[in-house]
């Protein structure tokens, strides 16, 4: 037991390097000079190439309770683009940035760091990476203002820059969609089409590290074995084309392992008639989730897998389940995720890297151009590629 000379002593140190570094703090704040920010932004809603225009704008100073951010790295994902359109339910808040009225930043997913702390703000500090919190925060530009609750903080060793930006997405949904719709057990069986999508690749390999096999359809192209190769490669347990799938008196070569126990899950995100091959294959009363319609068809199922197959059918939304559940949910699950990565059980996505809005003499009409560029890249199809922005 410390004598009450020593007990003393160590209040009185710990009281005074808790002053110094308030002092160091307070000295920080008045020397900080907020950055310019680069920002891809759009006033209206329409077709992207046509309301994305790059801004500048100078970070309003750090508040006691705000946070200033860098980020370094963004991907342009599908629902991006859907949200600039207008046709994404969740939209973006247009705003004041600068001398810049009514606009919106685009961009939801991303990977930042911390380069400013109001002196209250708690459990956060500079150098520390974060992602989103929330859909809709704007993740296509360099800098950005925040409160705490706007992010989540994560253990970057051993991550890198690709990975924590595209943490949030589709591992998040192939995560959920796996863990939430039905009990599944070692050894038993997932189907899912567009398997070589970036929600399809982190089903494979999470169902890989979980020890669930895959049967994964994609769609047949000239390069189908090099894909199929890809995905084998990355843990599928079979993949096979929807023209085979769909073939009549086709003999599937996973029938001697599912003997007895059937297909337990399904996973749409192709939606049309096709589905319902896919879906004549799961065991009585399995769930079949819809996530996506990237044939731009309804989905269309005869009534005689609900009568007599007693088929569940759900939709997903990541976007929903992060609004319907606690963020100490959330942060469970990217915990979970990181350590699989660490693990090397999740690869990084495969995407093409472009750097963007770290040369100061690029104007916004060169900024604008230069990324424009990369985001016509990003929708071309059948390119393979995500195409991502580096900050740095």
């Amino acid at each position: 037991m410390l004598d009450p000379l020593k007990m003393f002593v160590q209040k009185l140190i710990i009281k005074r390097f808790s002053l110094l570094q308030n002092t160091l703090k307070k000295r920080w704040l008045t020397s900080y000079i907020p950055p310019k920010v680069k920002a891809i932004t759009f006033n209206k809603h329409g077709p992207p190439t046509e309301v994305l225009r790059a801004v500048t704008y100078q970070l309003p100073p750090l508040t006691p309770t705000s946070l200033h951010l860098k980020f370094l790295a963004s991907p342009i994902n599908p629902s991006d683009i859907n949200q600039i359109e207008g046709v994404y339910p969740i939209k973006p808040n247009f705003k004041t940035l600068g001398e810049h009225e009514k606009i919106a930043v685009a961009g939801n997913e991303g990977v930042a760091q911390i380069i400013g702390v109001g002196d209250k703000v708690e459990d956060l500090k500079v150098g520390d990476w974060v992602v989103m919190g929330k859909s809709a925060f704007g993740t296509w530009r360099t800098h950005a203002e925040a409160t705490p609750d706007d992010v989540i903080r994560i253990p970057h060793e051993g991550i890198g820059i690709v990975k924590a930006a595209t943490l949030t997405v589709n591992p998040c949904s192939a995560y959920r969609m796996l863990k939430d719709f039905a009990a599944l057990k070692e050894g038993d069986f997932v189907i899912q089409n567009g398997a070589n999508s970036g929600v399809g690749q982190a089903v494979i390999q999470i169902a890989k590290a979980w020890n669930i096999n895959t049967i994964n359809i994609i769609r047949d192209r000239p390069n189908f074995q090099e894909l199929k190769d890809y995905l084998k490669s990355i843990g599928a347990t079979y993949v096979i084309s929807d023209k085979d799938l769909q073939a009549k008196n086709h003999e599937f070569e996973w029938n001697k392992d599912i003997v007895g126990k059937g297909i337990a899950l399904g996973l749409n995100c192709v939606s049309g008639k096709g589905v319902i091959s896919m879906a004549k294959l799961l065991r009585h009363s399995s769930p079949l989730v819809t996530y996506g319609a990237m044939s731009r068809q309804p989905l269309t199922i005869p009534a005689s897998l609900l009568i007599f197959t007693n088929l569940k059918f759900f939709g997903f939304w990541m976007a929903r389940w992060g609004n319907e559940n606690p963020r100490s949910k959330r942060i469970e699950m990217l915990n979970d995720i990181i350590e699989l990565i660490k693990q090397d059980k999740l690869r990084d996505v495969v995407c093409e890297e472009n750097i963007w809005g770290v040369n100061d003499k690029d104007d916004d009409d060169v900024l604008t151009r230069n990324f424009l560029e990369i985001f016509k890249k990003a929708v071309e199809e059948f390119r393979g590629k995500k195409q991502l922005i580096k900050m740095i």
